[in-house]
């Protein structure tokens, strides 16, 4: 028989999770605090960059990173065909440029490191990457080209899977705070903040940086707290048309298919503070200009603010925790758009067929286990 599955959080993990259950079967209902895609999600720049990401320390991240890039253009096509919604995945590669010495000299040891592990990826000079990209700054020194990082219109994304969601027989509860989770191996529960208490066979956490909030997981919390984020939305105009997405030593520059160029993202530990200010929108256009100048000439059509969900290692938290019932999928920080395919679906072969995949052994959150700064935070 297949289960009931209440989820806590409506970003677009939670919602693919959601997805991937009910169309085997299950009988789901998610429940969003504010409306669907409203967090992180929201504010994703939507980066299928693993390459571009691989940081000297996190090689199990990073091959969890690839398999879900692996999978994305069948869960894209899968989605698509469902709902017949473009999720705006572009495949026009990423260039990680250096504008100095010092980033030069950074971007050579890290391209040192991509190559030793195989990865696909080219050393530029500046012109060179220029040749590919017209619209980089004309002093840049160097580049290293990965033209198997792609991305994805976020928000479109999480337009499709909440219709599909719902298509398959699925419930959406937006603007329905979870105030609790009750564990239980047999029943857990939750409890909204209106007081409403909902059974069934497994509850999800995929509240992203509030997942940590929840009263009932005592010491199985996950180590989640917010790192703030502020990105820049601008609107592409002609003759600017920049194709590829660009890294900088300071910033990223995303062009989208609707036109849009998000530019971004700081990161500040400020707790939940969600102001939008002055220094944050300075560096991220300073750091942009600096690789793409042409940005400074384009209106601006959005700033905002987003909170990725960042556990102590920085990785994600998966699969089932200490607490009877409750699953985790939280703790995405910099990936949870590119870490959607293959956390939907090993979540959700986790709970269909009561197994943890060897994609999740490395990231439980019982690895956390017996670390008592791993409590809720204050």
């Amino acid at each position: 028989m297949t289960p009931s599955v209440l989820i806590v959080g409506g970003g677009a993990i939670g919602l693919a999770i959601g997805w991937e259950l009910a169309r085997s079967g299950a009988d789901v209902d998610l429940f969003e605090a504010d409306t669907i895609g409203a967090g992180a999600s929201a504010t994703a720049a939507g980066m299928l960059a693993p390459t571009a990401e691989l940081s000297f320390e996190e090689l199990d991240l990073y091959r969890l990173n690839c398999e879900s890039k692996r999978r994305w253009p069948a869960f894209a096509r899968r989605l698509e065909d469902q709902t017949g919604r473009d999720v705006g995945r572009r495949t026009h590669g990423t260039l990680m440029v250096a504008d100095d010495r010092d980033s030069a000299e950074a971007l050579r040891r890290q391209y040192r490191f991509q190559t030793e592990h195989d990865l696909d990826v080219e050393w530029l000079t500046g012109e060179e990457a220029r040749a590919k990209e017209p619209f980089l700054a004309p002093n840049l020194s160097a580049a290293v080209w990965s033209p198997s990082d792609h991305d994805v219109d976020n928000r479109a994304l999480v337009e499709a899977l909440a219709d599909a969601l719902e298509q398959r027989g699925g419930s959406i509860h937006e603007e329905t705070p979870v105030a609790a989770v009750e564990p239980d191996p047999r029943t857990p529960a939750l409890r909204t903040a209106d007081g409403e208490r909902v059974e069934a066979d497994r509850v999800v956490v995929a509240a992203g940086a509030w997942s940590s909030q929840l009263d009932g997981l005592n010491g199985a919390a996950p180590p989640i707290r917010p790192v703030k984020g502020q990105i820049v939305g601008l609107e592409m105009q002609v003759p600017f048309d920049l194709q590829h997405v660009v890294r900088g030593p300071e910033a990223y520059v995303v062009p989208k298919a609707d036109g849009r160029v998000m530019v971004g993202a700081t990161a500040e530990e400020q707790g939940y503070d969600e102001a939008v200010t002055g220094e944050g929108l300075f560096r991220n256009l300073e750091g942009g200009w600096e690789v793409v100048p042409g940005i400074l000439d384009l209106d601006v059509q959005c700033t905002c603010t987003g909170f990725r969900p960042a556990s102590r290692d920085h990785a994600p938290v998966l699969g089932p925790s200490a607490a009877p019932g409750i699953v985790m999928a939280t703790g995405h920080y910099r990936h949870g758009i590119l870490l959607t395919p293959v956390t939907a679906e090993e979540i959700a072969r986790c709970i269909l067929d009561d197994t943890v995949s060897p994609w999740l052994e490395p990231f439980l959150p019982t690895r956390f286990d017996g670390d008592r700064a791993g409590a809720r935070p204050t």
